[in-house]
């Protein structure tokens, strides 16, 4: 993570990081597709809601591009040392 030094957190960092304008539309969009399943009455409670093709790899928050699965599953894929998938 960008705001982590020496496996410690710097929150001043994170919430520089944090603000950037492209990590805001990131996020932007990730609650844009967890709304979108709310609101088909799609329990997501306790869940994250997960892209089929990811957004940063030109997925889209179409229906047919989402699914719900646990977070520990969705956070397990190979990542770069940016934090971006492989």
């Amino acid at each position: 993570m960008p705001y982590m030094t020496n496996g410690k957190r710097d929150y001043k960092k994170q919430q520089q990081y944090d603000g950037k304008p492209s990590v805001v539309a990131d996020r932007a969009q990730r609650n844009a597709a967890r709304t979108k399943l709310k609101k088909e009455g799609v329990s997501v409670a306790g869940k994250d809601v997960a892209h089929k093709r990811a957004l940063s790899k030109g997925g889209s928050n179409e229906r047919s591009n989402l699914m719900v699965m646990a977070p520990s599953k969705n956070k397990s894929f190979p990542r770069n040392k940016d934090g971006s998938m492989k």
